[in-house]
């Protein structure tokens, strides 16, 4: 039986994604901060799991290893979105966004592949975002989380490669969750009074766009994409998900940046 241990477990993609493995019959540890909403999952065992605590990860994946005895896959799915402008944005802010999705994924990787190096096989796979290929105004230490993530998962696949260990990542663009309503929040904390006051209302009316809405990824969808880059025997580098995502990434490549920049603030209304 595959053993899966799996963050951001909770809520959302991540809840939905250990549901579906353990469905398959997949041994899962879905873990999280707060784990009293894992306990509902059939047949998922929650652990406790905070990122930013080096002593926290350690313990989690122990628990893992001595129940399970081995971790097969690594789902780092955990994360959130810091938005705001650049100049506004709190340091002490950037830096929990870098701990919670860079430093705290990276920390799992570490604590997990000396077992798969032991066992000449196993699977990370890192969910980034479409964000990790290209920039927008007002997202920027978001952008940088995923833009490491994307950076880190590439060397990683060289590392290990040799001992047996596969690296894939997974892509999505916009999702029917709740993650927006939190980056909105962040957005209007550090942004909505100060001069880039009309930019971050611009972004927030449209992201409440109903028409948006109906372009959305399910979570379903999501963690379908995810339990395959898991679970197929052959993973591809990296899996995208959601309309026009292949297309937005082919112009942020073509296209010159003053260009690119352009399209990016008539998609949002900037001024």
């Amino acid at each position: 039986m595959t053993t899966i241990l799996i963050t951001g477990a909770s809520s959302g993609i991540g809840a939905r994604t250990a549901a579906l493995l353990a469905s398959g019959g997949a041994s899962v540890f879905g873990a999280a901060r707060n784990t009293r909403s894992i306990e509902s999952i059939p047949g998922v065992t929650p652990v406790a799991l905070d990122l930013t605590d080096a002593g926290s990860i350690h313990a989690a994946v122990d628990t893992v290893t001595r129940d399970a005895g081995t971790i097969d896959v690594l789902v780092n799915c955990a994360g959130y979105g810091e938005f705001g402008s650049v100049e506004e944005t709190a340091l002490s802010d950037a830096r929990r966004q870098l701990e919670v999705n860079v430093l705290g994924a990276v920390g799992l990787i570490q604590a997990v592949l000396p077992g798969m190096r032991a066992a000449r096989s196993g699977r990370i796979v890192n969910v980034s975002s479409l964000a990790g290929e290209f920039a927008s105004p007002l997202g920027g230490w978001y952008h940088a989380s995923k833009f490491a993530i994307e950076a880190l998962s590439d060397s990683l696949r060289g590392e290990v490669r040799p001992y047996g260990i596969d690296v894939a990542v997974v892509q999505p663009s916009y999702v029917a969750t709740d993650w927006h309503d939190h980056a909105m929040e962040r957005l209007e904390a550090a942004s909505a009074r100060g001069p880039y006051a009309s930019m971050a209302a611009a972004m927030r009316a449209y992201f409440a766009n109903p028409r948006l809405a109906r372009q959305f990824s399910t979570p379903d969808a999501v963690a379908a994409l995810i339990a395959k880059a898991a679970l197929v025997d052959r993973p591809r580098t990296r899996y995208r998900i959601g309309p026009g995502s292949n297309l937005a990434v082919a112009l942020a490549t073509i296209l010159p940046d003053r260009t690119f920049d352009a399209l990016t603030r008539a998609q949002f209304g900037y001024r």
